[in-house]
């Protein structure tokens, strides 16, 4: 795992500059780092190298081709690296290698075969920049669902490119305006959604797309997709067969491999386990192909309602991992905090972005490469709210649409808390928790005409951003181009689709790179291999939600290795008690970004109105834990000098 960075086009090369940017992204590279450049075009390209394969000099980057036309930085791992070599071999007989990197192979296919075709023949997750040294023209390009991150674009009129924006930021001729539409996208969702970045001008490659770069960096060509999701998802089932064990079989042959070729590495290797499905599943793959115990890790709360610590501590004991765990308390929670700004570069509101980087910090202690079941809950039906709002869709979209509105301005009109008192009261089996929260969010509900409309408001933290905003204001159609796909004929398969085209690339792996590798840690995803997704598109509905239980498929299989009683309780996920944090520990935290003062400051928030939710927040009228966290991270890192 490893970054890179560089510029074209500001007319000369300046090694200070490019040294620089370079150590910006140290962390995602310590063990060594390059420099190439180009005098006559004044381009200057950057590499920093985490050395998981090959550790010797071969594997150095940036790397020159042997026929000297192309020269290639890169970050990541190409799984299948080992059958291309052979290929290649075949293809050329007299063929030569230095070394025995992935880099290297890359760089061999594409001079053979060519960028495209080469990157429909990768397994792995990765971005990379392509200097083609005859043409003049450069390739970015980014791994198919999104693992590893790309930015580029122009300030003023150099080019730049990069695996995080602090190194772009280095640049002397940087400019930085922030995009008050991104941000009010940023609201929405709590990321900057691809392709956009915080920043005008500078943009995010989407997942599974190139794009070529030429004339000295001002002409920026339109991304090409080299895979689509889309070919897959909503089809017929291709894979028929009537007997289950035969699909959980099938599935367990492409996870099998998928996590053992992750498990090739040149330095020490483990996972995160969380006692769940997904991580459980990972790990007891990964002791199959393993010759000693594996190295397991997770973090522990001492609120009961999100510590999952004790479930991974009975898997562990049960696989026989050598597990190594740790309990966080509030206060050393707090003490990550100031760090979030420069780990995720641009604002990113996921609170289990906390727990993501701590077990990650624990992993480094004693492993290089890391293991992580992200993934499972957008193939395999993994939300509860896949089910619920396939069955509130159906409701809805039975009530004629006229009476919609009159019955969504009724929710409003409705005395939230006092029904709260008095669902409370009720037994336990029949209590809807937060139901005054609930209320609102199900009025926005009612209003949607649209199965798109309908996700849009679910996954929305503010569904109006411009309401608090000054001057910015959400842009329409962020379901339209690649991320529109197939028609489906239920709701939880449009929220599986473009979950996988917009959240999980966004949030999720987002998340994971930016915590592992802010502490030189490489995370690897066995679920999101691209042959295991297209599987789970192509295997029947009723394979992932049976008996009203989703990940089905995932169940069966693991349990052929672990008794279903240790896995089998009510999901967690891997969040953190915020709500309770905003007025406790980080309440001193909250005041200060959130004062009237600091608001009017930064310029780009109505004051009154988030005051108004910090009050309601702090004396329980309303929970807005969720939206304040989104606005308490935008204004920790417009904190950090922006």
């Amino acid at each position: 795992m490893c970054g890179l960075v560089g510029y074209w086009g500001r007319g000369d090369v300046n090694l200070e500059v490019a040294d620089a940017m370079s150590d910006r992204i140290r962390h995602r590279g310590p063990d060594d780092s390059g420099v190439w450049f180009d005098s006559e075009s004044g381009l200057v390209m950057m590499h920093r190298r985490l050395s998981i394969l090959d550790l010797s000099p071969a594997g150095h980057q940036p790397m020159v081709s042997g026929c000297g036309r192309y020269v290639l930085v890169y970050n990541g791992e190409i799984y299948n690296h080992l059958d291309i070599r052979e290929e290649l071999s075949k293809f050329n007989s007299h063929l030569k290698w230095r070394g025995a990197s992935d880099t290297e192979t890359l760089l061999v296919a594409i001079a053979a075969w060519g960028v495209e075709a080469t990157l429909k023949r990768l397994n792995g997750m990765f971005a990379f920049s392509l200097w083609d040294r005859f043409e003049k023209k450069m390739y970015l390009a980014r791994d198919r669902m999104g693992e590893k991150p790309l930015y580029y674009g122009r300030s003023r009129s150099t080019f730049m490119f990069s695996s995080e924006l602090k190194a772009l930021e280095a640049f002397p001729d940087w400019q930085g305006e922030i995009d008050r539409q991104s941000l009010a996208l940023y609201l929405r969702f709590g990321y900057v959604p691809v392709p956009r970045s915080i920043y005008t001008g500078i943009l995010k490659l989407p997942p599974a797309h190139f794009v070529v770069i030429s004339s000295d960096g001002q002409d920026i060509g339109e991304p090409q997709c080299y895979w689509r999701l889309s070919g897959f998802a909503g089809q017929s089932p291709a894979l028929v067969n009537e007997d289950p064990e035969f699909y959980v079989s099938a599935f367990g042959d492409l996870l099998s491999d998928a996590v053992k070729r992750r498990m090739v590495s040149d330095v020490p290797l483990g996972a995160f386990l969380s006692g769940g499905i997904d991580s459980t599943a990972i790990v007891a793959q990964m002791q199959l192909h393993s010759a000693s115990p594996v190295k397991t890790f997770t973090i522990g709360f001492s609120e009961k309602n999100f510590d999952e610590a004790k479930y991974a501590k009975e898997v562990a004991q049960y696989l026989g991992t050598d597990h190594t765990e740790l309990y966080v308390s509030p206060s050393e929670v707090m003490s990550v905090i100031p760090s979030l700004p420069n780990i995720w570069d641009e604002p990113f509101a996921d609170s289990s972005q906390v727990p993501t980087y701590l077990v990650s910090k624990l992993a480094r202690t004693k492993v290089t490469v890391s293991l992580s079941g992200d993934g499972g809950d957008e193939l395999f039906y993994g939300y509860s709210r896949y089910m619920q709002c396939q069955l509130l869709w159906e409701k809805i979209s039975k009530i004629p649409r006229c009476l919609r509105p009159v019955i969504s301005a009724c929710f409003d009109l409705l005395p939230g808390r006092a029904i709260e008192a008095v669902v409370n009261r009720l037994p336990e089996k029949m209590r809807i928790n937060h139901i005054a929260d609930r209320l609102p969010k199900l009025g926005e509900l009612l209003n949607c005409n649209s199965p798109d409309s309908f996700y849009l408001s679910m996954m929305s933290n503010f569904k109006n951003p411009d309401l608090i905003l000054e001057g910015g204001y959400a842009p329409e159609g962020f379901l339209g181009g690649e991320r529109r796909g197939p028609e489906f004929k239920q709701m939880s398969e449009l929220m599986m689709y473009l979950d996988q085209v917009t959240y999980l690339h966004d949030d999720i792996l987002t998340k994971v790179d930016r915590a592992s590798m802010a502490v030189s840690l490489e995370a690897r995803v066995p679920l999101l291999d691209h042959r295991l997704v297209e599987f789970a598109w192509r295997v029947p509905m009723d394979l992932k939600f049976r008996d009203g239980q989703g990940k089905w498929l995932l169940r069966k299989l693991l349990y052929r290795h672990v008794p279903q009683n240790i896995i089998e309780r009510p999901k967690k996920g891997f969040g953190v008690p915020i709500e309770q944090w905003l007025t406790g520990a980080l309440r001193d935290w909250c005041e200060e970004l959130l004062s009237e003062q600091r608001l009017r400051e930064g310029g780009f928030f109505r004051p009154l109105i988030i005051r108004k939710m910090w009050n309601e927040h702090v004396s329980g009228k309303r929970r807005w834990h969720q939206q304040l966290w989104n606005i308490l991270m935008f204004q920790a890192w417009l904190q950090e000098g922006r």
